[in-house]
């Protein structure tokens, strides 16, 4: 299963994102992230690098933005929020059928957005590196379960 996950600017929650479920090392999962917005070859926030580091998670990230080819690759489109759904929906024609937003595809009665932790101080990235973390084990008790 090809798995994408998408944010904004692909510097905080999709590569914490991807970079929480490559650790957990799935059978058969492939993992990538990019931005609507994403400025090409750009880092990941250092905040985001931080908490990372301090969960002992292996990282390496460039920031990419969303393509054609990464949407026809993936078998899931996994968003931070709504917006992005929406906009990756009406851009790629492809993307229907497969596009949630990552609360949508794991808790269907919660609420749709990741929250956004940029520009924020360590303990914020901390909290949304939190959120993101129970998802995706949330993600994987449902691939599991096949």
């Amino acid at each position: 299963m090809n798995i994408y996950f998408v944010c904004t600017g692909n510097t905080c929650r999709s590569p914490m994102a991807e970079a929480i479920l490559k650790s957990r090392s799935l059978p058969n999962v492939n993992v990538k992230s990019a931005g609507i917005y994403a400025l090409e070859g750009g880092e990941m926030s250092e905040n985001a690098r931080e908490v990372l580091m301090q969960e002992n998670i292996p990282h390496q990230h460039v920031s990419k933005q969303i393509n054609e080819q990464d949407v026809q690759w993936a078998n899931l489109i996994l968003t931070m929020t709504s917006a992005h759904k929406d906009m990756i929906l009406r851009t790629f024609e492809e993307a229907k059928g497969k596009t949630y937003t990552l609360k949508e595809y794991v808790t269907p009665y919660s609420s749709q957005d990741v929250f956004d932790p940029f520009g924020g101080d360590l303990t914020t990235y901390k909290q949304t590196y939190q959120e993101l973390k129970r998802l995706i084990e949330q993600f994987e008790a449902q691939y599991k379960e096949g």
